[in-house]
């Protein structure tokens, strides 16, 4: 197997440096603080929109909630934004995707003013997309990586069943019909990769679970992430906030394979 030239540095890199907040960033709509409440109300629900900019003198400086909208002026009801919650448009991905873990918004500072801001529902977007499937590919990659140093000459085939065996010799000849060189271990599944892992307490160990269910389970959600994104499927609804978690988790893990073997 080709030395792997990709690692988690690279790919933190890549997207630190050419794929930033302002990515996956909205403008928010403002209005001045002394307009009535009840008027802007019903732009909020006709734009299905939770929040609206409070301007003081041409710039933003807070925002109001939709709910608050029932009386009064945006001024009596404006909040600050909370200096943990503004990030710079340069601020990366994996900062917005944990800082959204605890807050239901980000706001953007983009050209020094507050104008952008990102909820959960904008990481169903590209960048966010990609940056995943990077990290989830990237696992596979590694983890065969370690399957072939620690089972040489296919000795992994004694973890799996007959009938796994039998899956990735067919898809060999396939390939070899079609004249791609590889080999029996590059056919392997992401499912199989992970049962070998998990089966082995050496590299469990290496790789920082703790039991072989703890690695089935972990690995498992990971590759379930992996084919929601590789057929464009929804990874936020019924995944939030365990979809940040997963990202650092998969992070964690591919120290670990980079650091192993």
């Amino acid at each position: 197997m080709k030395h792997l030239k990709s690692s988690l540095r690279d790919l933190r890199q890549l997207f630190d440096r050419g794929v930033t907040a302002r990515y996956l960033a909205e403008p928010f709509i403002s209005f001045d603080g002394p307009r009535l409440a009840t008027d802007v109300k019903p732009i909020l629900d006709e734009r299905d929109f939770d929040v609206v900019g409070v301007r003081r003198d041409g710039v933003i400086t807070g925002f109001v909630a939709r709910e608050d909208l029932l009386a009064g002026t945006l001024d009596e009801h404006v909040r600050t934004f909370d200096a943990a919650d503004v990030l710079d448009e340069a601020t990366s991905l994996v900062a917005v995707v944990q800082r959204l873990v605890e807050s239901p918004r980000v706001w953007l500072r983009i050209l020094g003013e507050t104008s952008g801001i990102i909820t959960k529902g904008d990481l169903q977007k590209a960048p966010v997309r990609m940056w995943l499937f990077g990290i989830t590919s990237l696992l596979e990659m590694q983890l065969l990586r370690l399957i072939r140093a620690w089972y040489p000459d296919e000795s992994w085939k004694t973890l799996m069943s007959a009938g796994r065996v039998q899956k990735a010799e067919e898809m060999l000849q396939d390939r070899r019909r079609r004249n791609e060189a590889t080999d029996l271990a590059d056919c392997l599944q992401f499912a199989d990769k992970r049962m070998i892992v998990a089966k082995t307490e050496s590299l469990r160990s290496a790789l920082g679970f703790g039991s072989q269910r703890e690695a089935e389970e972990e690995l498992q959600r990971l590759q379930q992430l992996r084919d929601e994104l590789a057929h464009a499927q929804d990874i936020v609804s019924g995944r939030w906030p365990e979809l940040g978690r997963l990202a650092q988790v998969a992070e964690q893990i591919l120290e670990r394979c980079e650091a192993a073997g």
